[in-house]
């Protein structure tokens, strides 16, 4: 018999491997299928109970709690390799780092890293090393892959992307300031970033840095370049670390830092002068998806919360337990529709991009970049309201998740961004829709001609009201 925080249904548990949507499995390997249960067994039994305990450990005030590295991470992580839980992020048909999943295979796995705040680093698929160890596999050198790859590969380090920053509208990526001057065989940096997220962490060794190096380039997208920076480097400043609608997120956190002459060797150029566009757009499409895939796995986390307020028999409000008030039932009845459409959705991305790669799956991403957040958000806003003062509070970790969810919208590139391109893409085919309109209405014309008929209204009534008008 499972154990209570295994039990799903309401005749006990279904393994996660059984509940896999049908349009997904032709494409799911049996490992992958233990491995998937295996995920969801760690999450349910080690993580989600571990993540108070996390909570606790950080400790208490800005310079501690951004010093601390809770034991119980580490813990953690020895026992997700022990599993074989380690680095399933990396697809297979992509990099040969990984531990060979696909990406519609991580996804499903990915769906339960989301339902706690300790598992994604306990099996070293966090964000932002996820897609920094992209893009180290894929655009860097030997030399570069061996220095920051491997340590973070093992899950000895971790990593930064510093992009954002705060005096530019950096939603348009062509905005960047973050000054690259050259001086011999070094690259010296004059600017500020933020929302730097993991760059609070101690741990935290390297930087990946997207800066502007060649501002008079006619061409706008190869006025940038991307470079490592060591986090050790003379002339760098971690000024504070933001807030996420009031949380920290220590001891990983989201970094505003300065960078007053810092050098850095010409060796640890990435891809190439000027191609720092190409790096960072091959490497936030991965990172959307993977946001997506976690966001889902959220929102089912947080549809358990709700469901399990309405059945919590000291709750009664008007003499009833909350699901036999209807209104509850329709909110949870849409929940379920709106999880198992964005994860349709989310799988068929991850599909696309398997079967070819993240720059043939933009439009496919870009849904999903804008529909699981809202979704997540949706539910979490059920669930809250479920629980009412509870449900904006520290005694459910509802609050905690609405805000990291709310910034979805916002990171890898904001609703607004994705929506405008999206419609953009559409609209384009309105010429031609409109030319396969017109043809189809001829084509029609054609056709009453041959049959010997009249085109007329099929509701035309022509009917007149009494005689004709005196006046």
């Amino acid at each position: 018999m499972s154990v209570p925080y295994l039990l799903n249904s309401p005749s006990g548990h279904i393994p996660a491997s059984q509940r896999i949507p049908i349009i997904a499995q032709p494409w799911v390997s049996d490992r992958a299928k233990k491995t998937l249960d295996l995920v969801e067994r760690f999450v349910e039994e080690e993580c989600i109970p571990a993540d108070a305990v996390f909570a606790q450990q950080v400790g208490q005030g800005t310079v501690a709690r951004f010093d601390s590295h809770p034991q119980v991470i580490e813990d953690l992580k020895t026992k997700a390799k022990k599993l074989g839980l380690w680095n399933m992020f990396l697809p297979k048909n992509h990099f040969k780092e990984g531990a060979g999943f696909s990406n519609l295979e991580y996804g499903l796995m990915a769906e339960y890293l989301g339902k706690s705040v300790t598992a994604s680093e306990a099996t070293n698929c966090a964000a932002p090393d996820t897609g920094n160890m992209e893009v180290f596999a894929k655009y860097g050198t030997e030399e570069q892959k061996k220095k920051w790859l491997v340590p973070l590969l093992n899950g000895e380090i971790r990593s930064a992307f510093l992009m954002t920053e705060p005096q530019v509208a950096s939603s348009d990526a062509t905005n960047i300031e973050l000054d690259m001057k050259k001086d011999g065989d070094y690259w010296v940096l004059n600017g500020q970033k933020w929302w730097s997220s993991g760059a609070g962490d101690r741990r935290c060794k390297i930087y990946i840095v997207m800066g502007k190096s060649d501002p008079n380039n006619s061409n706008p997208y190869k006025q940038q370049s991307v470079i490592l920076v060591p986090a050790d480097t003379p002339g760098i400043t971690i000024n504070r670390m933001l807030s996420v609608i009031g949380f920290d997120d220590a001891p990983h956190g989201h970094g505003h830092l300065t960078f007053n002459n810092v050098r850095v060797h010409k060796s640890n150029m990435v891809l190439g002068e000027g191609r720092g566009f190409e790096v960072v757009q091959g490497r936030l499409g991965p990172g959307r998806i993977h946001h997506a895939m976690r966001s889902v796995g959220a929102a089912e986390r947080a549809l358990e919360y709700f469901i399990a307020r309405l059945h919590d028999p000291a709750k009664k409000p008007f003499g009833k337990q909350l699901y036999e008030h209807g209104i509850q039932l329709e909110r949870v009845a849409k929940s379920r529709i709106e999880i198992d459409s964005a994860r349709l959705a989310v799988l068929n991305a991850a599909i696309k991009i398997d079967q070819s790669n993240a720059k043939d799956a933009l439009k496919e991403i870009a849904e999903v970049k804008i529909q699981v957040p809202k979704t997540l958000l949706d539910v979490l806003d059920r669930a809250i309201q479920a629980y009412g003062g509870a449900g904006v509070s520290q005694d459910t970790p509802l609050a905690n998740m609405w805000a990291s969810g709310r910034t979805m919208r916002i990171v890898d590139g904001p609703d607004e961004v994705h929506m405008l391109q999206l419609g953009r893409n559409e609209n384009k085919r309105g010429p031609n829709l409109l030319k396969r309109i017109e043809a189809q209405k001829a084509k029609t014309r054609e056709l009453f001609k041959s049959y010997g008929l009249q085109e007329k209204d099929v509701l035309e009534l022509k009917r007149v009201s009494g005689g004709q008008s005196k006046l």
